[in-house]
Protein backbone atom coordinates (compact mmCIF):
# COMPACT_ATOMS: atom_id res chain seq x y z
CA UNK A 1 0.00 0.00 0.00
CA UNK A 2 0.79 3.42 -0.87
CA UNK A 3 -0.20 6.90 0.90
CA UNK A 4 0.27 10.14 0.13
CA UNK A 5 0.94 11.98 3.34
CA UNK A 6 2.18 15.17 4.77
CA UNK A 7 4.08 15.12 8.14
CA UNK A 8 1.87 18.19 9.55
CA UNK A 9 -1.34 17.16 8.47
CA UNK A 10 -3.68 15.18 10.93
CA UNK A 11 -5.39 13.54 9.32
CA UNK A 12 -2.20 11.54 7.93
CA UNK A 13 -1.87 10.87 11.28
CA UNK A 14 -4.81 9.78 12.53
CA UNK A 15 -4.57 7.30 9.51
CA UNK A 16 -0.48 5.98 10.33
CA UNK A 17 -1.77 5.73 13.90
CA UNK A 18 -4.51 3.58 12.83
CA UNK A 19 -1.71 1.92 11.02
CA UNK A 20 0.52 1.45 13.84
CA UNK A 21 -2.37 0.17 16.53
CA UNK A 22 -3.21 -2.75 13.57
CA UNK A 23 0.67 -3.64 13.35
CA UNK A 24 0.45 -2.51 9.56
CA UNK A 25 2.27 0.66 9.25
CA UNK A 26 5.29 -0.86 7.72
CA UNK A 27 2.73 -2.22 4.98
CA UNK A 28 2.32 1.23 3.89
CA UNK A 29 4.75 3.63 1.78
CA UNK A 30 4.61 6.86 2.30
CA UNK A 31 4.47 9.52 -0.93
CA UNK A 32 4.81 12.82 -0.94
CA UNK A 33 2.75 15.50 -1.70
CA UNK A 34 2.57 18.72 -2.15
CA UNK A 35 -1.08 19.70 -1.61
CA UNK A 36 -2.24 22.87 -0.81
CA UNK A 37 -5.28 24.52 -0.74
CA UNK A 38 -5.31 26.95 -3.77
CA UNK A 39 -2.30 24.63 -5.83
CA UNK A 40 -3.54 20.78 -6.45
CA UNK A 41 -1.05 18.88 -6.76
CA UNK A 42 -0.78 16.63 -9.57
CA UNK A 43 0.48 13.57 -8.74
CA UNK A 44 -2.27 12.94 -5.91
CA UNK A 45 -5.03 14.71 -8.48
CA UNK A 46 -4.00 11.87 -10.91
CA UNK A 47 -4.63 9.00 -8.52
CA UNK A 48 -8.25 10.52 -7.20
CA UNK A 49 -10.69 13.85 -8.05
CA UNK A 50 -10.50 15.39 -4.74
CA UNK A 51 -6.38 15.39 -4.61
CA UNK A 52 -6.25 15.68 -1.25
CA UNK A 53 -4.04 13.95 1.46
CA UNK A 54 -4.46 10.96 3.15
CA UNK A 55 -5.12 9.70 0.07
CA UNK A 56 -4.80 5.77 0.18
CA UNK A 57 -3.42 3.33 -2.90
CA UNK A 58 -4.43 0.13 -2.07
CA UNK A 59 -2.43 -3.36 -3.09
CA UNK A 60 -4.77 -3.63 -6.00
CA UNK A 61 -4.20 0.15 -6.92
CA UNK A 62 -7.43 1.35 -5.73
CA UNK A 63 -7.86 5.28 -4.73
CA UNK A 64 -9.08 5.88 -1.28
CA UNK A 65 -9.13 9.30 0.00
CA UNK A 66 -10.98 10.96 3.25
CA UNK A 67 -9.39 9.68 6.47
CA UNK A 68 -12.62 8.16 8.01
CA UNK A 69 -12.62 5.68 4.75
CA UNK A 70 -8.70 4.84 4.59
CA UNK A 71 -9.22 4.31 8.43
CA UNK A 72 -12.05 1.93 8.26
CA UNK A 73 -10.34 0.28 5.45
CA UNK A 74 -7.61 -0.92 7.13
CA UNK A 75 -8.93 -1.52 10.19
CA UNK A 76 -11.26 -4.37 7.88
CA UNK A 77 -7.73 -4.93 5.80
CA UNK A 78 -5.95 -5.76 9.21
CA UNK A 79 -9.46 -7.95 11.07
CA UNK A 80 -9.05 -4.99 13.54
CA UNK A 81 -11.32 -3.40 16.19
CA UNK A 82 -10.90 0.24 16.46
CA UNK A 83 -14.10 0.43 14.36
CA UNK A 84 -16.56 -1.25 17.10
CA UNK A 85 -19.07 -3.36 15.10
CA UNK A 86 -22.32 -2.79 16.35
CA UNK A 87 -24.68 -1.20 19.16
CA UNK A 88 -24.19 1.83 21.21
CA UNK A 89 -20.26 1.71 21.52
CA UNK A 90 -20.18 2.02 17.38
CA UNK A 91 -22.09 5.12 17.44
CA UNK A 92 -20.31 6.28 20.28
CA UNK A 93 -16.70 5.75 18.57
CA UNK A 94 -18.38 7.58 14.77
CA UNK A 95 -19.89 10.35 16.70
CA UNK A 96 -16.44 11.40 19.08
CA UNK A 97 -15.10 10.25 15.36
CA UNK A 98 -17.03 13.16 13.67
CA UNK A 99 -17.07 15.76 16.63
CA UNK A 100 -12.93 15.45 16.73
CA UNK A 101 -13.04 15.78 12.69
CA UNK A 102 -14.51 18.79 13.17
CA UNK A 103 -12.17 20.38 15.38
CA UNK A 104 -9.17 19.64 12.74
CA UNK A 105 -11.63 20.66 10.01
CA UNK A 106 -12.25 24.61 11.78
CA UNK A 107 -8.63 24.47 12.61
CA UNK A 108 -7.56 23.85 9.42
CA UNK A 109 -9.77 26.85 7.44
CA UNK A 110 -8.58 29.12 10.32
CA UNK A 111 -4.89 27.82 9.39
CA UNK A 112 -5.76 27.90 5.95
CA UNK A 113 -7.20 31.65 6.30
CA UNK A 114 -4.15 33.01 8.26
CA UNK A 115 -1.29 31.14 5.68
CA UNK A 116 -2.83 30.67 2.00
CA UNK A 117 -4.81 34.18 2.18
CA UNK A 118 -3.05 37.68 2.20
CA UNK A 119 -4.05 39.97 5.19
CA UNK A 120 -5.79 42.04 2.97
CA UNK A 121 -7.75 39.28 2.88
CA UNK A 122 -8.75 37.42 5.83
CA UNK A 123 -11.98 37.84 7.95
CA UNK A 124 -11.90 38.20 11.22
CA UNK A 125 -15.68 36.58 11.71
CA UNK A 126 -14.36 33.66 10.03
CA UNK A 127 -12.04 33.12 12.39
CA UNK A 128 -13.75 33.81 15.33
CA UNK A 129 -16.61 31.52 13.96
CA UNK A 130 -14.45 28.49 13.66
CA UNK A 131 -12.36 29.48 16.70
CA UNK A 132 -16.09 28.79 18.69
CA UNK A 133 -16.60 25.56 16.73
CA UNK A 134 -13.13 24.49 18.16
CA UNK A 135 -14.61 26.19 21.93
CA UNK A 136 -17.82 24.26 22.36
CA UNK A 137 -16.68 20.61 21.09
CA UNK A 138 -13.92 20.63 23.38
CA UNK A 139 -16.24 21.47 26.26
CA UNK A 140 -18.38 18.63 24.38
CA UNK A 141 -15.66 16.37 25.28
CA UNK A 142 -14.44 17.57 28.68
CA UNK A 143 -18.24 16.67 29.75
CA UNK A 144 -17.48 13.56 28.36
CA UNK A 145 -14.21 12.69 29.36
CA UNK A 146 -15.10 10.18 31.66
CA UNK A 147 -15.65 8.33 28.95
CA UNK A 148 -12.72 7.80 27.08
CA UNK A 149 -11.03 5.97 29.83
CA UNK A 150 -8.63 3.59 28.62
CA UNK A 151 -10.75 2.66 24.98
CA UNK A 152 -8.61 2.85 22.04
CA UNK A 153 -10.70 3.06 19.17
CA UNK A 154 -11.23 5.27 16.23
CA UNK A 155 -13.33 8.08 18.53
CA UNK A 156 -10.46 8.13 20.68
CA UNK A 157 -7.67 8.46 17.97
CA UNK A 158 -9.51 11.15 16.48
CA UNK A 159 -9.31 13.12 19.55
CA UNK A 160 -6.27 13.00 20.63
CA UNK A 161 -4.92 13.76 16.56
CA UNK A 162 -6.91 16.65 16.80
CA UNK A 163 -5.49 17.81 20.15
CA UNK A 164 -1.93 16.98 19.11
CA UNK A 165 -2.84 19.56 16.53
CA UNK A 166 -3.89 22.28 18.41
CA UNK A 167 -0.99 21.42 20.17
CA UNK A 168 1.45 22.15 17.03
CA UNK A 169 0.04 24.82 14.98
CA UNK A 170 -2.54 26.89 18.17
CA UNK A 171 -0.49 26.99 21.17
CA UNK A 172 -1.95 29.85 22.28
CA UNK A 173 -5.55 28.18 22.64
CA UNK A 174 -4.18 27.28 26.19
CA UNK A 175 -7.02 24.43 25.71
CA UNK A 176 -6.03 22.70 28.72
CA UNK A 177 -7.10 25.35 31.18
CA UNK A 178 -10.67 25.02 30.16
CA UNK A 179 -10.74 20.89 29.73
CA UNK A 180 -8.59 19.75 32.67
CA UNK A 181 -9.44 16.24 33.05
CA UNK A 182 -9.16 16.19 28.70
CA UNK A 183 -5.99 17.00 29.51
CA UNK A 184 -5.50 14.30 31.87
CA UNK A 185 -6.55 11.67 29.58
CA UNK A 186 -4.10 13.42 26.32
CA UNK A 187 -1.37 13.15 28.86
CA UNK A 188 -1.56 9.52 28.64
CA UNK A 189 -2.71 9.08 25.71
CA UNK A 190 -0.22 10.81 23.90
CA UNK A 191 2.48 8.39 25.24
CA UNK A 192 0.89 5.57 23.11
CA UNK A 193 3.78 4.12 21.19
CA UNK A 194 1.61 4.51 18.00
CA UNK A 195 1.14 8.31 18.85
CA UNK A 196 4.58 9.00 19.42
CA UNK A 197 5.92 7.51 16.48
CA UNK A 198 3.84 9.61 14.53
CA UNK A 199 4.24 12.87 16.51
CA UNK A 200 5.16 15.33 13.45
CA UNK A 201 7.91 17.55 13.73
CA UNK A 202 7.75 21.21 15.87
CA UNK A 203 7.04 24.27 13.24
Amino acid sequence: MKLFHSHSSPFVRKVMVVAHELRVAERIELLPSKVHPVERDRSVLAQHPLAQVPTLIDDEGRALADSRVICEYLDAFADGSLFPREGAARWRALNEQSAADGVLDAALLIRYELTARPESERSAAWIKGQSAKIETTLAWFEERAGELGGRVDIGTIALACALGYLDLRFSDIAWRDDAPELAAWFATFEERPSMVATRPPAG
